[in-house]
């Protein structure tokens, strides 16, 4: 039984699918390369992916991917490329990256764009549950209509203004009832790409796409709804109230956050420049397993700094987990397996599973010689368990 620490409720609890397992992770903005802070976000997933597949569950993953927002047509409009054409670009680099890291892809990967006609369903539920209301061309979602709101991050109105504007709010519209209250449909402006609607040309909010699509491809009250903890406030208190104000049901049973990683002391962010991109470090010839085994040595939900120390240090440990592998006969596998296995079932603890390891790769380079399938046990369990794919070189 897989254990998440569940941002709602501050606990550890345990993750109980009934049958398929269902999992949402918000996706890119794609309008530039992913960096280690994306990369991180989605491996924590992928390890949750594998450890209800290693419990025996079928899963079902959806991730979106936001094909139309600001900053990509900000992007597009800086640099003179069509928005569509950096987008599809983006996207087909997203997902090279993700398989060099062995990020086990979604059954669902769904664009905001080919969403819009959902999107404009679950906005027509909202306005008739007398949810939305009307500022200029624009359409607001009304967040004291969710009884429910500020459940999912925990926090004061106080906090939650704090950061609302730098985190794609417009609490100072002038016109909106509460400053709160999140964008649903943006009506066109001018030079803009818009989609016809019930409410006038224009394009979807981002809180209402990923409700829309996790809604539809998921059905309610799924099992985990995850991303990055910049997402707890507002997007996943957003998407959840909208849900939960439209059909009356949980949007999601267990919500779950990935830490923030730095370089450079600060946070990466493409505002500061300060990052790391996964797809220069596969163009540099770097193992994409030590990438990998890098972000395995932090627990997914602490914030960390990326340093190419760590990097060369995973290189290094690869060579001898190599090693140690390549002898097939070593110390028994049997207690790692249920070590590793337990760990990841105990809220993803990836630092505590690849501990194991290197234990049993100093015991078996030490002369450990019980088990003379050691080797091929392990190198399957670091596959399936740790994505790590260590074939013999």
């Amino acid at each position: 039984m897989v254990r998440l620490h569940d941002t709602a409720t501050g606990k550890q609890v345990e993750s109980s699918p009934e049958g398929t397992a269902r999992l949402y992770v918000c996706g890119i903005t794609p309008y530039d390369a992913t960096h280690m802070g994306h990369a991180a976000t989605y491996l924590a997933f992928d390890l949750l992916n594998r450890a209800w597949r290693n419990a025996g569950h079928d899963v079902h993953y959806v991730q979106n991917v936001t094909d139309i927002d600001d900053p990509l047509l900000e992007r597009a409009k800086k640099v003179n490329v069509a928005w569509e054409e950096i987008a599809l670009r983006e996207t087909q680099l997203f997902r090279e990256d993700m398989e060099a890291l062995r990020i086990l892809p979604p059954r669902d990967f769904i664009g905001a764009v080919e969403s819009i006609q959902l999107v404009i369903e679950l906005i027509q539920k909202l306005q008739e549950a007398g949810a939305i209301y009307q500022v200029g061309t624009d359409y607001y979602f009304s967040v004291t209509a969710d009884d429910a709101f500020g459940e999912v991050s925990g926090w004061t109105r106080e906090q939650m203004l704090e950061v609302f504007a730098d985190r794609g709010g417009d609490p100072d519209v002038v016109g909106k009832a509460d400053p709160l209250d999140c964008i649903v449909w943006r009506g066109e402006r001018e030079g803009e790409p818009a989609w016809e609607s019930p409410f006038g040309l224009g394009r979807p909010g981002w809180h209402v796409e990923c409700a829309a699509i996790a809604g539809r491809y998921l059905g309610l009250d799924f099992d985990v709804q995850g991303g990055g903890s910049d997402l707890v406030f507002p997007h996943h208190e957003m998407s959840a109230g909208e849900i939960q104000v439209a059909h009356g049901e949980q949007f999601a049973k267990i919500y779950a956050h990935a830490g923030m990683v730095a370089y450079d002391g600060e946070k990466m962010s493409k505002s500061k420049g300060n990052l790391v991109f996964v797809s220069t470090l596969r163009h540099s010839d770097v193992d994409s397993m030590a990438v990998r085994l890098t972000m395995l040595r932090h627990h997914y939900r602490s914030d960390w700094e990326w340093t190419n120390d760590e990097l060369v240090a995973s290189v290094d440990t690869l060579k001898e987990w190599r090693k140690a592998l390549a002898q097939g006969t070593g110390a028994p596998a049997a207690p790692v397996v249920a070590e590793v296995l337990e760990a990841l079932a105990d809220d993803l603890d990836a630092p505590r599973a690849t501990a194991a390891v290197d234990a049993w790769v100093v015991a078996t380079q030490a002369g450990a010689a019980e088990d003379s399938e050691a080797g091929s046990t392990i190198r399957t369990l670091l596959d399936a368990a740790l994505g790590l794919a260590l074939q013999e070189r």
